[in-house]
């Protein structure tokens, strides 16, 4: 039995999601999500997911929503996140069905400035649902993790008894995801703020489960954004087994694995250490900074080897007069990106275990 057995291609939302996730818990895999900033970098993961058939999680931050919208609008407000946001759900809905794979449509980081945004897409939720009787997006994310855990804590409960009704599912974070600054490297000192304590995670799960359980935790075991030398980081991702069985202690010792946790500052991370967080019930692993850079390197070759027909409109190594619009035609570089990302995508299911799952 594979995953379209149970939940249907395009984007999922309610039981959907939990289903999902619960098959990947089972059945020991998890779903990359990949930041989306355009139709294209979108279109790239959704080629991906259908090439190795997997289901796929697509993510847009407040920045890239930003940029989805256009950079030339204003966003003072949170306007142009706001738009863009919902612009790019949009979008992904329309053609998330033709690639055949279950998709969950999901927001990033959320910290307590941008509530703004956070408050426009639920706004775009309940519109949705009210005309579709399902939301606009799966799920969002609440990232607090900066403020003190019981306003935190309070703040998630508060959006997510909105949240439920709709069918949307709540990411949140308890710990900082950490890194390197100014050259002092926090990520190797264990304490609550970069190293998530099991307590702080059950507190999180009795004040959210009675709601729904339709909510996922992002406990910090030493992460970090972006890539570093080895030996910078310190992952434990052993330590989210911890979490799994203080919880399910606490609930009598059923199940095992109660939580739904997520692995975030994943680019750079060991195959060892991806394996280790999934056998501990990591069911989404967010991947950006990587995904970005191999867009990039296609875009980039395709400009180095062609350098000589991207100079003027006519004349390259061919002739004067040859024209050049086949070379610098915008859908042939910007392809060259998508395929390039598509591949690190692709390489991203393959480490958590996510190929042949429909």
């Amino acid at each position: 039995m594979g995953v379209l057995d149970i939940v249907p291609a395009g984007v999922l939302t309610g039981e959907n999601v939990r289903k999902l996730f619960n098959y990947a818990k089972e059945h020991k895999f998890a779903i990359p999500a990949i930041n989306v900033t355009s139709s294209s970098t979108a279109n790239a993961v959704l080629e991906a997911a259908r090439d190795i058939k997997a289901p796929i999680i697509l993510q847009v931050s407040q920045g890239g929503s930003a940029f989805f919208a256009g950079k030339g609008l204003a966003n003072d407000k949170q306007q142009a996140s706001i738009l863009g946001a919902v612009a790019a759900a949009h979008h992904i809905r329309t053609v998330a069905k033709a690639y055949g794979v279950p998709v969950v449509l999901h927001s990033d980081h959320c910290a307590e400035k941008l509530l703004p945004w956070f408050d426009g897409m639920l706004a775009a939720d309940e519109a949705y649902f009210k005309e579709h009787q399902e939301p606009l997006f799966s799920s969002h994310m609440l990232d607090l993790s900066e403020e003190p855990k019981e306003k935190n804590i309070a703040t998630c409960v508060e959006y997510f008894k909105r949240m439920a009704p709709l069918g949307i599912w709540l990411e949140m974070e308890i710990g900082i995801t950490g890194g390197e600054e100014d050259g002092v490297d926090n990520t190797g000192v264990d304490n609550a703020a970069l190293y998530t304590q099991p307590e702080d995670v059950y507190e999180v799960y009795k004040a959210l489960n009675p709601i729904s359980p339709n909510f996922s935790i992002a406990a910090a075991f030493g992460n970090v954004h972006g890539v570093y030398k080895p030996g910078n980081v310190k992952l434990q991702p052993q330590l989210l087994g911890k979490h799994q069985t203080y919880t399910s202690q606490k609930l009598g010792g059923e199940p095992a694995q109660p939580l739904y946790l997520v692995f975030h500052g994943g680019s750079g991370s060991t195959k060892e250490e991806i394996q280790t967080a999934v056998e501990n019930g990591v069911v989404k692993m967010n991947v950006d900074t990587d995904t970005q850079f191999t867009y990039l390197t296609g875009i980039r070759d395709y400009v180095l080897k062609k350098k000589d027909y991207l100079m003027s409109q006519v004349g390259n190594p061919e002739g004067a007069d040859k024209p050049n619009k086949k070379f610098y035609d915008p859908r042939v570089w910007i392809r060259e990106g998508e395929k390039t990302m598509a591949a690190r995508v692709k390489e991203a299911c393959q480490d958590l275990g996510n190929v042949d799952r429909l």
